[in-house]
């Protein structure tokens, strides 16, 4: 949804972080509370077009994106935002949605940088919060709705005092190839019966992963286009 930018990442730079970070992928990792989530979801012409006018991290395919955290139980699992609402999932069940040609998930993990990590447990208490918040099929940053990457920004902005750690941008509905509004959201909005939000502030996965507030620490799998510097 949001406009391209130029990744900074050099092709060789990119090719061997990424080798680097599957490698390390080959022992067992098991995320922190507060780490990101980022996954490369095949979920259609909405996310062809998500793709094509975002960038994430050393040019992955980047959709969808959860926070980790331990239950009541201890267990890990990921609060996110999805078609049904700020639900509450096992990290087993997020890693398994979807697979790289090797089986493995198509999920980087971003860890926040040692002076930003005051922030993890107010956010995740935040996140918690909003459980059963409905989906924000609109993408308006003001309604008492969250997309998955708002949700991330909603909770990290409380745990932040008011000043936003991942910041908003306009995001964009058009095909940079055309210049004309995506058919696949031309049709979900129309079907809302909504104007097209283009311009309006928002966030996406991609942008967030390229934060310089984070670090990159793990990879399950390969994303689509990583290492490929698009």
């Amino acid at each position: 949804m949001m406009r391209r930018r130029v990744v900074l990442l050099s092709r060789p730079v990119a090719c061997l972080l990424a080798a680097c970070l599957l490698a390390a992928g080959c022992s067992r990792f098991a995320p922190q509370a507060g780490d990101l989530l980022f996954q490369d979801l095949d979920g259609g012409a909405l996310s062809e077009a998500i793709e094509k006018v975002t960038q994430g991290y050393g040019g992955a395919h980047l959709t969808h994106v959860g926070v980790a955290a331990h239950d009541a139980d201890g267990s890990m699992v990921v609060v996110e935002a999805v078609g049904k609402g700020v639900s509450v999932t096992p990290l087993d069940v997020f890693l398994g949605r979807s697979r790289d040609a090797a089986g493995r998930p198509k999920v980087l993990v971003g860890r926040l940088k040692p002076p930003y990590r005051r922030l993890i447990e107010p956010a995740i208490k935040e996140a918690f919060a909003l459980k059963g918040k409905p989906y924000d099929k609109v993408f308006d940053i003001q309604n008492d709705a969250y997309y998955c990457s708002e949700l991330v920004y909603e909770c990290f902005l409380k745990a932040n005092g008011g000043k936003a750690l991942f910041p908003l941008e306009p995001m964009t509905f058009v095909d940079p190839d055309t210049g004309e509004s995506f058919p696949a959201w031309a049709e979900y909005f129309a079907r809302l019966a909504v104007r097209t939000p283009e311009g309006e502030p928002g966030i996406n996965p991609g942008g967030i992963s390229r934060s310089e507030v984070l670090d990159i620490v793990h990879a399950y799998g390969r994303p689509d286009g990583w290492g490929k510097n698009n």
